[in-house]
């Protein structure tokens, strides 16, 4: 994976190792998909006519350097034609805009992908970087080796929206390119992808969004989005169709958004769910914020403690749907008080009629529902444990902590 701003100002060389300027910019073809870059175009400094080479005739493309395969007599100038897309004039700093024109984020950068074909490299426009990451690199170029930008790169937050993903508008007199997502398009695209999109947002436009995405689609991404918009997401839906979105959440993540709406908005979207779905989040509701009551979810697994391995697996395989961050089943006796749990990984190497009482996990740990939070994150952190379970006073299961419940509390602590 290569970047634009990466390549740009990269000194070129000729067959005989005669600098001949500087990368200045890149041509692609936009009709291929993905489009593929065609020519590097090169200033030398001195001269105002901008070099022309065809990526045929470029031998290496390294961190530091460009080499050619042709000597400096044999390059052409640069013809201006509107057939190409010129990747830094035409799209850095560009907006990203939805189908109605508005405006939504920045481009920084542009993603590559490197190919060797015959002997030279072949580069495909890949992504469009909206993040910090792609920010950071184009401050940084130049001055600090790609070895040691990398690094820094990685500890950032990484926002990319693939190429696939993008369409090009058509240009206007001025030769300004910009991008088209549609709502339609922007579905397609991972959660925490979208969530970053819609926190760019003016509110007119994160409602539309919401409004157009599916239930599934519209929950996943509303978990991933800062919880000071999810309350100002939820608020401008009608109550319908928030109740809908908030009933295909998770339920410890829905608990948490309804426990920062007022008492009248949370009231009128239990009204509008199912009622076990609504009871179910009204006794999570019940439950301190800062507790392991309000940190677990309720949606977790659990298997009478005499059940074979064969019977977990056929149990498994008739769910509609496994819980979010699934990895460990739980073991109850007839009262519903927990005696075990073992991971998931486990089932694919017993034997069918292995009791999952042999395959428990040692030691068995669980929390209680009042514990605090703090108590939580340790536990977690200690045995470095994917699920913990929340039991109440008399041992019974009520519920499950997963890793990702911990990383949530902890991105709001940070």
């Amino acid at each position: 994976m290569l970047y634009l701003t990466e390549i740009l100002g990269l000194p070129v060389y000729d067959s005989a190792g005669k600098k001949i300027g500087r990368v200045a910019e890149l041509a692609a073809v936009p009709a291929m998909q993905p489009p593929r870059v065609a020519l590097l175009l090169i200033k030398d400094g001195k001269n105002i006519a901008t070099l022309s080479v065809p990526l045929e005739d470029v031998a290496s493309l390294s961190a530091d350097q460009v080499r050619l395969w042709i000597p400096r007599e044999q390059i052409q100038s640069f013809q201006p034609d509107d057939a190409f897309l010129l990747l830094r004039k035409d799209l850095l700093d560009q907006q990203i805009i939805d189908v109605n024109g508005r405006k939504v984020v920045r481009v920084n950068d542009l993603s590559l992908d490197e190919k060797r074909v015959n002997h030279h490299p072949e580069l495909f426009l890949s992504a469009v970087d909206i993040g910090l990451s792609g920010a950071m690199r184009r401050l940084l170029s130049g001055f600090f080796p790609r070895a040691w930008l990398r690094p820094l790169e990685a500890r950032v937050k990484q926002s990319v929206i693939p190429w696939e993903f993008v369409d090009l508008l058509e240009s206007d007199p001025l030769r300004r390119v910009k991008l088209n997502i549609s709502h339609k398009v922007l579905a397609k695209l991972h959660p925490a992808d979208l969530a970053d999109i819609v926190e760019e947002l003016a509110p007119k436009e994160r409602h539309a969004i919401f409004t157009d995405l599916d239930n599934a689609t519209a929950a996943e991404a509303l978990s991933e989005v800062d919880p000071k918009l999810q309350v100002s997401i939820v608020e401008s839906l009608d109550t319908a169709r928030a109740a809908d979105i908030v009933e295909e959440m998770s339920p410890d993540a829905a608990a948490d958004l309804l426990a920062d709406l007022s008492e009248e908005t949370t009231s009128e979207l239990l009204q509008d769910m199912p009622r076990e779905d609504a009871e179910e989040l009204g006794e999570l509701l019940e439950f301190s914020e800062n507790s392991a009551g309000g940190l677990m979810t309720t949606d977790s697994v659990a298997l009478p403690a005499a059940a074979a391995v064969e019977e977990a697996r056929q149990f498994l395989a008739a769910l509609p749907e496994l819980p979010e961050n699934f990895s460990t089943i739980f073991l109850v006796d007839q009262f519903g008080r927990l005696v075990g749990a073992v991971q998931v990984a486990k089932l694919l190497i017993a034997s069918p009629g292995q009791k999952l009482l042999d395959l428990t996990m040692e030691p068995l740990l669980s929390v209680q529902v009042e514990a605090p939070e703090r108590d939580v994150i340790d536990l977690v952190d200690k045995y470095n444990l994917l699920a913990l379970p929340v039991v109440n006073e008399g041992n019974r299961l009520v519920g499950v902590i997963t890793v990702d419940d911990i990383i949530r509390v902890l991105r709001k602590k940070g």
